[in-house]
């Protein structure tokens, strides 16, 4: 009795083959968007509580789900699918700020000291920036205030940018303002013969507050369970 193959159970297999590989891929794209998505909130979340502000904003996600809709092709029958996390900016300072606070940095100053605006001076200027000696003189603050000078400071290594003969606030901020020509200290002042505007320091030291790779592990080991939900199963 004559053999003959069928070619229809065969090509059913080839279809069963080829939806079951169609439903990995797309579980695939779901699974590793999803991991993306998950890796960035929790960052954000972690670097908001870490006292880092909106700094995590400028952390984003993409993946082959949003790009393409489509997995990349490994030969015959492999493929791969990823999610990615990246900055959504280039600026330097902001890049910079991400990599010290997640990495840990040792922060040297350009010139012979690096100037810390003090508590009792204000941090930030016009356009959001850190105040510093160079942006005290060109926001007017010498005439509000009056001109540096700097002194030794009490500690080695330690400097301090002062202003003479100012007067702050006697309750709440202190909100420096130079004597007036009369040298009468206006009501709800007080009379300071040296006030403190920075402190210099050769370098410091900033640890990491959180740890990327620590969340991208737990992000990737979600991966199984992501797949399994986006078959059904």
């Amino acid at each position: 009795m004559p053999i003959r193959p069928s070619l229809r159970q065969a090509g059913r297999f080839s279809d069963f083959k080829r939806g079951a590989i169609q439903q990995m891929e797309n579980a695939a794209l779901v699974a590793t968007d999803r991991a993306a998505r998950l890796a960035v909130s929790t960052l954000r979340a972690q670097m908001a509580s870490a006292g880092l502000g909106r700094l995590g904003n400028a952390v984003t996600s993409s993946s082959d789900l949003r790009s393409s809709g489509r997995v990349h092709r490994r030969g015959a029958e492999g493929f791969s699918a990823s999610g990615i996390v990246h900055l959504r900016t280039a600026n330097e300072r902001t890049v910079g700020a991400i990599i010290s606070y997640t990495e840990g940095a040792e922060i040297t100053p350009r010139g012979p000291w690096l100037w810390i605006a003090s508590d009792d001076l204000q941090k930030r200027v016009k356009g959001n920036y850190r105040m510093t000696p160079a942006q005290y003189r060109a926001g007017g603050y010498e005439r509000r205030i009056g001109p540096l000078i700097q002194i030794p400071g009490r500690h080695p290594g330690e400097a301090v940018l002062i202003v003479r003969n100012i007067t702050t606030r006697a309750v709440g901020r202190a909100n420096p303002r130079r004597l007036p020509n009369s040298g009468r200290v206006r009501a709800g002042r007080v009379l300071q013969d040296q006030f403190v505007a920075f402190i210099g320091i050769r370098r410091t030291a900033r640890r990491a507050r959180v740890n990327p790779n620590a969340i991208f592990d737990w992000a990737r080991s979600n991966l199984p369970t992501f797949i399994s939900q986006a078959l059904g199963k």
